[in-house]
């Protein structure tokens, strides 16, 4: 009597019954219950996925490839030199004989503050209120903006260390800049491979591998 009052049935186990789908809300539907246009968008949507998959994958397979080509050509290079490069490699720039095309690996550090910023911050807060006639109002602006957090609770690393670039002679204010750089704590790192075409005008531009601005 079930099966005759609905005509959707909640989906209980990965196999779906022949002559149903299963719908976004996990129930299972009569297939003669779907319009024709709702099981050809289906077919649309899931074919350009399963290509953009095995793209995604054929790139991913590239980038390992040539990351791996990179590296032993670095290390044969090395070589020539009775060089044996060991521990974490760096940045790499190559270029084509006639300097038409360059590869480049660039290697980024994943980095994050301790504790320790917070002690930075008030170290600053500190110096800040101790001058005579206080900081003028950019600087203080400047502070605010560099230790402000992202929707991630983050503190950005980058807007931070730029606040050590000010020339500043102030004891206080050293130390402060000190304690930011004690504070950093890389957690890890990755590789970026970037390919780049020489113009007519000498300029280099990237080859992009990204599909949304191709």
């Amino acid at each position: 009597m079930n099966s005759q009052i609905n005509t959707q049935t909640k989906v209980n186990t990965n196999a779906i019954p022949a002559g149903y789908r299963k719908n976004a809300k996990g129930d299972l539907v009569p297939e003669e219950r779907i319009k024709a246009i709702d099981k050809l968008r289906d077919e649309v949507v899931s074919d350009i996925v399963i290509k953009a998959k095995i793209l995604r994958q054929a790139m991913l397979d590239f980038k390992l490839a040539t990351m791996a080509q990179i590296t032993d050509f670095v290390e044969l290079s090395a070589n020539e030199y009775g060089v044996n490069i060991g521990g974490k490699k760096g940045n790499v720039s190559l270029s084509s004989f006639d300097g038409q095309y360059q590869v480049r690996r660039a290697v980024g550090e994943h980095r994050i503050f301790d504790e320790r910023i917070q002690t930075a911050k008030t170290l600053i807060d500190e110096c800040i209120h101790s001058w005579s006639g206080g900081a003028d109002d950019r600087l203080m602006a400047m502070v605010e903006h560099a230790f402000r957090v992202d929707q991630q609770g983050q503190i950005n690393v980058n807007q931070v260390l730029s606040l050590r670039q000010l020339d500043i002679d102030d004891a206080s204010w050293k130390k402060a800049m000190d304690a930011i750089a004690d504070a950093i704590q890389v957690t890890g790192t990755s590789e970026y491979l970037r390919l780049y075409e020489r113009l007519p005008n000498g300029k280099y531009v990237q080859l992009s591998m990204d599909i949304s601005t191709l």
